[in-house]
């Protein structure tokens, strides 16, 4: 493809994702995959740039506002975005709009105002409000504020880095040298994880899905934050375990595998159609003990109260912990989606309580950094519900991960890109009393 052409592509597909409720990720693959003249090296550029706009939406907003150009389409966010990150001259974006091929049109006297108004700038101005700079939605930039701090800055900045792809190795299937060996014998290279003992990190973008390690079930691609959650939950073979919120089934392959193919899991979703997907990945990873079970109710809960060694509730969220991979989701949260995520979060911690039993412990964890969703959620509970009381973090991590330094002090472990190198992961770990009081 010519570069006009991708550009073309690029601007199609922002139109699209104005036109749907699927993630950036999903479209830009759907488009790319249903149009044959679109190589491998193509589909990686308009990817790249499609993800660069939306990872900087609100920096490319201003400063065509500051320019005085009206129009905030996808068009003119694609003609700031070369501008002022692209790595074109002034002179080379007129050559990308010549409207032959798959082009787009030509720049109309409005746009080439524009991007001589945009010429020799760079993407951050001392101008830009904080909420700008940190690419945050005025309404959440507080909260999040209150969370860091001094350290807010640097904290959204890593959530604007490109996320690495993670493997999780099957210990069901082998070790994580060996897969490590498989890999490297298919061109793939990677590294290990800092403090998940069985992760690996992609050097690299390559696509894993038709290499002979993905295919046997040996590795499944999850992000270390996640693998840790799965991890702190500390099931063991022979336990009853409920993954309350399963939705396509990573953290339910991770907690069978540390089962070793012992026990019961029940793999729980409000949604049929995300457990279907779970089901190709089990039998995959050569996982045959797990139950899938759809919530329409919490009559479920009900019925097999106290059943239950162990309960993770990985609960709906903002989902603000891996804007890294999902970037359009940040302008996409509003006041109205964020208070409607925290009154599922305390029915579904509610109701997933009920099928912890005595002496059995209840995982909250989420995807998000928000104080609100996070730890002011596990206090109410708390509160409502005396019969439980926090674990210390470090202790369940010291037994899980022995060899590696804890990264939490007290009752509840947040992780960071910045910090960690992790999607933002928040956890914390409640244990039912033997005797209710």
């Amino acid at each position: 493809m010519r570069p006009g052409a991708r550009v073309g592509a690029v601007i199609e597909i922002l139109q699209e994702l104005e036109k749907t409720n699927l993630t950036a990720d999903r479209v830009v693959t759907s488009y790319t995959r249903s149009r044959r003249y679109i190589g491998s090296k193509d589909r990686r550029e308009i990817g790249n740039l499609v993800f660069s706009i939306l990872r900087s939406r609100l920096r490319l907003t201003w400063w065509l506002e500051r320019a005085g150009h009206a129009e905030i389409s996808p068009r003119a966010l694609a003609i700031a975005s070369l501008s002022l990150q692209g790595g074109q001259t002034q002179g080379d974006v007129p050559s990308l709009f010549s409207g032959e091929g798959y082009g787009p049109p030509e720049l109309t006297s409005k746009e080439e105002t524009l991007i001589a108004a945009l010429s020799g700038s760079e993407l951050v101005h001392p101008d830009q409000p904080d909420w700008v700079r940190d690419e945050v939605a005025p309404w959440l930039h507080p909260r999040l504020l209150s969370r860091f701090g001094s350290n807010m800055a640097a904290e959204m900045a890593a959530l604007q880095n490109e996320a690495d792809v993670v493997l999780r190795v099957n210990r069901l299937k082998g070790t994580r040298s060996g897969a490590q060996k498989a890999l490297a014998q298919e061109d793939v290279a990677t590294r290990e994880t800092a403090m998940a003992p069985l992760g690996l990190r992609v050097e690299g973008r390559r696509s894993l899905q038709a290499s002979r390690a993905f295919r046997d079930g040996l590795i499944e691609v999850q992000d270390e934050g996640s693998q840790l959650v799965a991890l702190l939950c500390d099931a063991a073979p022979g336990m009853a375990v409920a993954d309350y919120c399963a939705g396509a089934g990573g953290k339910t392959l991770a907690l069978a595998a540390e089962m070793q193919g012992k026990g019961r899991i029940t793999a729980l979703d409000s949604d049929a159609k995300r457990l279907e997907r779970a089901g190709p990945r089990l039998e995959r990873a050569g996982v045959q003990f797990v139950v899938q079970q759809t919530l329409p109710d919490d009559s479920w809960a009900a019925e097999n109260a106290g059943s239950f060694d162990r309960v993770l509730v990985d609960a709906p969220c903002s989902g603000s912990g891996v804007w890294r991979r999902q970037p359009d989701a940040r302008l996409a949260l509003t006041p109205e989606r964020f208070e409607g995520y925290l009154q599922a979060q305390r029915a579904v911690l509610q109701s997933a309580s009920l099928l912890v039993r005595p002496g059995g412990r209840l995982i909250y964890a989420t995807c998000s950094l928000l104080p609100e969703e996070d730890e002011q959620q596990v206090e109410a509970f708390l509160a409502a519900n005396p019969y439980f009381s926090q674990l210390i973090l470090a202790e369940v991590w010291n037994k899980v991960l022995p060899d590696v330094a804890c990264p939490a002090e007290g009752f509840h472990l947040l992780l960071t890109p910045r910090q960690h190198g992790t999607d933002g992961f928040f956890v914390s770990i409640l244990e039912r009393r033997l005797e209710d009081t």
